[in-house]
């Protein structure tokens, strides 16, 4: 994979310098870089405060030695232009847009510690911030690993076959939808497209989170970003670059982290009023002591300047800042890891308050691909004629779309039953097809649909018996016209595998209430729903009808809707959280829903769920740790029970810490 990466991130893939820097991606892995450069700018920032920390040992080990003050005072120097300088332009750049923030009160800390002598306290300030910003890089990078990942791997070019049957190699940004391109054994898939020319396997881990490779053929889809793992392809573009699974796949995580939960707002605001007060409450101690406390002096080891600033860097609320937003980061990627992409941290917030779980039937607790049980007239009676009636049954339905129609096409190969000749064809969308078939010499018209179409077709007794069916079993069902003849086709759409346990398991161990809501006829929804544990059914309901019934139980408790279709597509945007399935096929359920999952797995619910409440306890650990730290150092140091080198070991190590504890969110369980 490395090999593949050196070679995708070369020179030739003609991305330009702009373009590379203006998309934000991490300059380590630039292409226009050497290899040798790249491994020196990764992780440089800690790098260079490791260097300032060996230089700050040296330091003081020298300035107990009379003969070597000079050279101790030299590396401190050189420490703070290391160091210093950065942290300095960070902090004047912070207060000419009048912002008061960590860099600020840090930066002061340090530079003020000169002015009472205490030079070599100010240098341990400037590493252990340095060390503690660099490993707030490093935590936020692994956070964002899944993003970072496909970033590196999302193509920047592709072999476009032109006219004359040669391969040029073009920015995807420059291919267009219906461009045919060559993908090679090794490469990864620059664009979503239609195989039109030859077999292979793909690795889709990345994308969706499925470890196992996927066989694909000709007229098989596949998404950017795949890695093509043995056989040449010729794809179709199916959409372009902004549009393929990838970018969109990217575009969300990216809006996802931009989507700050009401916490993390909150402490964006809080943060800089809370670092005002703690310079001006500083600068008071700073003042005032010396006047209440006559002892007390200004400028010494136990001065009101040197408590002041033990005070001042063991208030600021960086760990506290911090607390939040990296624990719901490393929530979002790994969860994106195992293909689910959620909209944001807020999404998390209501996830861990869900009371109760709304599904779609067809495509979402089914695998939504019918199978054909039987083919029988109105009797109940096998049909007889079955290869005449299969063949005008495929002929009708062979180039529709839908489930049904596919399940009467796989039916009629499984008998090895070609299609039969018929003219004037005419589809009625949401109804059914009619034509006119020639049999025995004589022009039969024939018609195909649900049983409300095919009642407008026929008057008389066929009609009546046709009115009375009963679906006793409650399979979904179409009927066939051939000439006054009436045969009805019965099907069954099988739960996902696991189906029955996932759901079980929502309900004992997360205590949920369990819905589901079908458009399909209600026997049929009553047949599915007997094998799980749902506490209601509703069937037979249209779009309207199922944001009647969102917003009847939202009322009841955060509710959240499952579904894969555009007919999902009102509930899912009224529900407390819309959960969107499948590979991102239903464009508009994607688009509504504040959580996708790419890969087609029910069981993703519960773990979900889990992560969301395991996120919430973790963001008031961290809460709590930062916050015991900040009190239980602070008010020491103002008494001067804690100096000054161990406030900032103490503040610089909180951070750290709830850096770390929030990427046990990282682990996949």
């Amino acid at each position: 994979m490395s090999r593949i990466l050196t070679k995708k991130m070369s020179l030739e893939n003609k991305i330009s310098f702009n373009e590379f820097f203006s998309s934000g991606t991490d300059a380590t892995i630039s292409p226009f870089l050497t290899s040798k450069s790249r491994r020196w700018a990764k992780n440089l920032p800690l790098r260079v405060s490791l260097f300032a920390a060996a230089l700050l040992i040296a330091a003081f080990v020298t300035s107990f030695f009379a003969n070597l003050k000079s050279l101790s005072l030299l590396l401190q120097v050189f420490i703070y232009f290391l160091v210093g300088t950065p942290a300095l332009i960070a902090a004047v750049k912070e207060i000419v847009e009048w912002k008061i923030n960590i860099d600020v009160l840090m930066v002061l800390a340090a530079f003020m510690a000169i002015f009472i002598h205490s030079s070599l306290e100010g240098s341990l300030l400037l590493v252990l911030f340095s060390i503690s910003s660099a490993m707030e890089a490093f935590v936020t990078a692994k956070a964002k690993g899944t993003l970072n990942h496909l970033n590196e791997i999302a193509p920047t070019s592709a072999n476009v076959i032109t006219s004359n049957g040669k391969l040029k190699q073009r920015s995807v940004k420059d291919v267009v939808v219906g461009d045919l391109i060559f993908v090679k054994a090794g490469e990864i898939i620059p664009l979503d497209g239609i195989v039109t020319e030859g077999t292979s396997t793909l690795n889709v881990s990345h994308i969706t989170g499925e470890h196992i490779p996927i066989s694909v053929q000709v007229g098989h889809e596949v998404a950017a970003g795949a890695v093509n793992l043995d056989g040449t392809l010729k794809l179709k573009v199916s959409k372009t670059g902004a549009q393929s699974t990838i970018s969109r796949i990217i575009q969300l995580i990216c809006d996802a982290h931009e989507a700050r939960p009401k916490l993390q707002t909150w402490f964006d605001r809080f943060g800089q009023r809370y670092s005002i007060f703690v310079i001006l409450s500083s600068l008071a101690f700073a003042l005032l002591f010396p006047v209440i406390f006559t002892q007390m002096r200004y400028f010494s080891v136990e001065g009101s300047i040197y408590r002041a600033l033990a005070y001042l860097i063991a208030a600021s609320p960086c760990a506290l800042i911090i607390a939040v937003p990296i624990a719901y980061i490393s929530a979002i990627n790994a969860s994106a890891k195992d293909g689910v992409i959620l909209k944001g941290g807020i999404t998390l917030d209501t996830l861990s308050k869900v009371q109760a779980i709304a599904f779609d039937k067809t495509g979402t607790l089914t695998s939504g691909d019918l199978e054909c049980l039987s083919v029988a007239n109105l009797k109940g009676e096998p049909a007889t004629k079955l290869e005449e009636i299969l063949s005008i049954a495929r002929a009708l339905e062979q180039h529709a779309v839908h489930p049904i129609a596919k399940a009467i096409v796989d039916y009629a190969d499984y008998r090895q039953i070609e299609a039969a000749n018929l003219s004037n064809c005419r589809a009625y969308p949401g109804q059914g097809i009619e034509g006119e078939a020639n049999l025995e010499g004589k022009v039969l018209k024939v018609a195909i649909g649900n049983i409300g179409y095919i009642l407008t077709k026929i008057e008389g007794e066929n009609a009546e018996h046709l009115r009375q069916y009963n679906n006793e079993q409650g399979h979904l069902v179409t009927a066939l016209l051939i000439d006054q003849e009436i045969y009805i086709f019965q099907f069954v759409d099988h739960l996902r595998p696991n189906t029955p346990s996932i759901l079980k398991s929502l309900k004992e161990k997360l205590n949920l209430k369990l819905y589901i809501f079908s458009g399909d006829n209600g026997q049929s929804v009553g047949r599915i729903a007997k094998n799980l544990a749902v506490d209601k059914y509703y069937g037979n309901l249209k779009p309207e009808d199922k944001l009647k019934l969102v917003e009847k139980y939202s009322k009841e408790g955060c509710l959240a809707m499952v579904g894969d279709g555009i007919n999902d597509t009102p509930a899912l945007a009224r529900s407390s959280i819309g959960i969107a399935m499948g590979h991102f096929g239903a464009h508009m359920a994607n688009e509504v829903a504040e959580v996708v999952l790419i890969k087609d797995d029910l069981s993703l619910i519960e773990k979900l769920l889990f992560k969301a409440k395991q996120t919430l306890a973790i963001v008031k650990q961290n809460v709590f740790l930062a916050s015991i730290i900040i009190v239980g150092v602070s008010i020491p140091a103002l008494f001067g029970l804690i100096p000054l080198w161990l406030a900032v070991i103490c503040h610089e190590g909180g951070t750290v810490l709830v850096g770390l504890n929030s990427l046990r969110l990282l682990k996949n369980k």
